[in-house]
């Protein structure tokens, strides 16, 4: 019998229901949907969950993200299957997502999970921390943001470009094509390799990009029953820095290929507080901006916070930026 001959009687029950998640195909987004699986079915018990890999255009281009426009490159083919109907649920990073476009029409972030740690980590094959690093050593990043405070507090090192996921970058330290890595740590976490890590960045040392550590589930809009069901998974917490978050990055009309680098923290007494910086990409020029606000009111403070960075010139340092990539 097909579906639309089912009775009210015969309809499938929730724990019949099958959820199809589209994915990037890395081994650390696969880690990520396997995060988001053992939590719907221990939500769910008897929940069927289809995960649905996808190699993006940012996974199979090897140069800079600025060649494909870098809005959205880890993102639009997940984001079709989702259109298209062939999934019923998107596993986004977050500070992938482009802030300066809304995301596809017809379709919401249902949820945010609790964030996961969001500092950076350097990985260096001998043990040495940035402060021990001699001149000329060089770090394997291609993460504007990155290249900038390394250009700022450590002038004497060296960047060179090298992107993919974490396996594939580890791979290339393993292989010489640099000396040592930046990465986020929550990735590390993510695939079992924290060991490696041989310096955690705070993030007065390293401020996180936007989204950083937390991982978004985008349904359709028309889809109430998943978008019921994985709104049960979602940290409220979580929600309000991303929103505070991505607001501000909308509103600069930022994304991946420009040096802006934030952070909402929730603060004990309940208010919410947002930190961003927006770099020139040699480092020697910076702007930034810090204000507490009302937890009940994010976009409002993410607002607020770009105005105050506009104001001091972000759109000039982000635009020169865009130039230079």
């Amino acid at each position: 019998m097909n579906r639309s001959a089912q009775t009210p009687d015969s309809a499938p029950t929730t724990e019949q229901r099958l959820i199809r998640i589209g994915t990037r195909s890395s081994p650390m987004a696969l880690a990520q949907v396997e995060r988001v699986r053992a939590e719907l079915t221990a939500l769910v018990p008897g929940l069927q969950v289809e995960v649905v890999p996808v190699t993006t255009s940012g996974d199979r281009w090897p140069g800079a993200l600025s060649a494909l426009g870098g809005k959205g490159a880890f993102t639009k083919e997940v984001d079709q299957l989702l259109v298209s109907g062939e999934v019923d649920l998107a596993v986004h990073c977050m500070k992938d997502v482009p802030g300066d476009r809304p995301v596809p029409a017809g379709t919401t972030f249902a949820c945010y999970l609790e964030r996961d740690d969001v500092r950076d980590a350097l990985i260096h094959p001998g043990g040495l921390t940035l402060d021990e690093l001699p001149g000329g050593t060089r770090i394997g990043t291609s993460a504007v943001r990155r290249i900038a405070q390394l250009a700022r507090r450590y002038p004497h090192l060296v960047t060179v470009p090298i992107r993919g996921n974490v396996n594939s970058r580890l791979a290339k330290l393993q292989a010489g094509h640099a000396d040592a890595l930046l990465v986020a740590y929550s990735g590390l976490e993510r695939i079992g390799e924290t060991a490696r890590a041989t310096q955690i960045l705070d993030v007065e040392a390293m401020c996180p990009p936007i989204g950083a550590g937390v991982l978004g589930l985008q349904c359709r809009e028309d889809d109430e029953p998943t978008i019921e069901l994985v709104n049960r998974l979602g940290s409220p917490e979580t929600w309000r820095q991303i929103t505070a978050e991505r607001m501000m990055l909308h509103v600069l009309q930022g994304h991946c290929n420009s040096p802006i680098a934030g952070l909402a923290s929730s603060q004990p007494d309940g208010r919410l507080t947002l930190r961003a910086t927006v770099f020139s990409l040699d480092g020697k020029t910076s702007i930034e901006a810090e204000e507490t606000g009302s937890a009940s009111d994010p976009v409002l403070l993410g607002t607020s916070v770009a105005i105050t960075l506009l104001r001091q010139g972000a759109r000039e340092l982000i635009e020169a930026s865009a130039d230079q990539v």
